[in-house]
């Protein structure tokens, strides 16, 4: 009778664990003695919480400027360097856009073309921190540009776009005109 009750209540205890695949879908507790001698549950515990993530460098927390770095030889090197001008830190990854204003605000000549260096990388800023992104221009005429007067109109400015975002900053230029139908290369940002 004593093997009897053993056996049946080995059959019990296999027929509440059910199938393999539900078992492994069940999720166990560990145990831990409470104070009374009884065994209690431990909760389980909560997922490690993730730092907040960074928002995105914006025009409206940055503020920027054109700085000639070089000339030589019809070309022209420049930078464009952002601060964060924010309360917290911002960041950014990639490219600018950049195009060229008369002092009305209205386009003038651009052809921005990106170049790999240096190439997109997250770039933090803490407030009042800086990053650049280095610029090349060419001021010799080439195609049908004028040789006797400016090849292109000169900005007075320019609308310049944080990575990833559709509002502009306006950036002083006055750095003479660029040739080549206002082609002026740019990299991305890189800490400066």
């Amino acid at each position: 009778m004593r093997r009897l009750l053993v056996c049946c209540g080995a059959l019990v205890a296999l027929a509440a664990c059910g199938s393999p695949q539900q078992a492994s879908d069940q999720q166990f507790l560990p145990l831990t003695p409470s104070s009374t001698g009884t065994v209690a549950p431990v909760p389980p515990t909560s997922p490690t919480t993730a730092a907040p993530a960074v928002a995105r460098c914006t025009a409206a927390t940055l503020s920027g400027k054109v700085e000639p770095t070089d000339a030589g030889a019809g070309n022209r090197y420049g930078k464009f360097v952002v601060t964060n001008t924010g309360q917290a830190v911002c960041t950014l990854n990639g490219y600018s856009g950049f195009q060229l204003q008369d002092a009305n605000g209205q386009p003038v000549p651009t052809d921005l073309q990106r170049t790999p260096n240096p190439g997109p990388s997250p770039v933090s800023l803490n407030p009042g921190a800086s990053a650049a992104a280095n610029l090349h221009w060419n001021v010799v005429p080439s195609g049908d540009e004028p040789v006797d007067k400016p090849c292109q109109p000169e900005a007075a400015g320019a609308a310049a776009i944080p990575p990833d975002e559709t509002q502009p900053m306006r950036v002083a230029w006055g750095l003479g005109p660029v040739c080549g139908g206002g082609k002026i290369e740019i990299s991305a940002f890189y800490a400066a």
